[in-house]
């Protein structure tokens, strides 16, 4: 059991199996996030019975909290474990030099080449989104405080157009890292045949762009809704 934690092939798959809960957790928050845009639709932007509002007290329930963190779990793993995988293979090889693979398929991908940068750099738009958003509302429930409105720290955030700015910067990075690592993840075990591998990239193409629509919209419409659309 113990070899998965050393062996090339182990590594791998610990990461391919944290990258699904990174995919399983961005569906879930982008789409709750995504209720927002809804309500803007349906004129309830900012009112207690909005879907947003509904899908914050349904992400509050017991059942949820404790999912939640084990979602989250598997997305800081996914990144750490990516970190120390990428660190490996550069100090293997002697020095700062791409992460190598086998597959052409990998080596014609800018993402595939920049894993590492890309990794960081979604970690440290994570630190920011904690103190952004996390901080000000399941930790705040946390610890019994009162929580804010949920529709005024959309607006109060993306309501600042440098902020919006740099969310969609972070955003982009997001989808480069998912559109390779969704095909990546299966390729790790074992669907890495041109057939597959080609299909595979179409849909990881799809689901990446599709969740990162999600908060994308989000975060537009925020800021429409705190400039134009009062």
């Amino acid at each position: 059991m113990a070899t998965i934690f050393v062996s090339s092939i182990g590594k791998k798959l610990i990461q391919s199996i944290s990258g699904a809960f990174l995919i399983l957790f961005l569906l879930l928050h982008g789409t709750i996030n995504f209720f927002s845009v809804i309500d803007s639709f349906t004129g309830k932007f900012g009112a207690p019975d909005g879907l947003y509002q509904m899908g914050c007290d349904f992400m509050a329930l017991p059942i949820v909290t404790i999912m939640v963190p084990v979602l989250a779990l598997g997305f800081v793993v996914h990144i750490l474990w990516g970190l120390w995988l990428s660190y490996g293979n550069i100090k293997a090889r002697g020095g700062l030099k791409r992460y190598e693979v086998s597959s052409k398929a990998k080596t014609d991908s800018w993402s595939a080449k920049n894993m590492l940068v890309l990794g960081l750099l979604v970690l440290l738009g994570i630190a920011c989104h904690l103190s952004d958003f996390w901080a000000k509302m399941q930790l705040q429930e946390f610890l019994g405080r009162e929580v804010e409105n949920p529709y005024e720290l959309l607006t109060g955030t993306f309501g600042h157009w440098w902020l919006l700015l740099l969310y969609l910067l972070w955003f982009a990075v997001i989808w480069l890292h998912l559109n390779h690592g969704f095909w990546s993840m299966f390729q790790t075990v074992g669907w890495n045949n041109m057939i597959w591998l080609k299909r595979l990239k179409v849909i990881g193409t799809v689901v990446a762009s599709l969740i990162i629509f999600l908060f994308v919209a989000t975060a537009c419409n925020a800021y429409l809704q705190a400039h134009l659309w009062i």
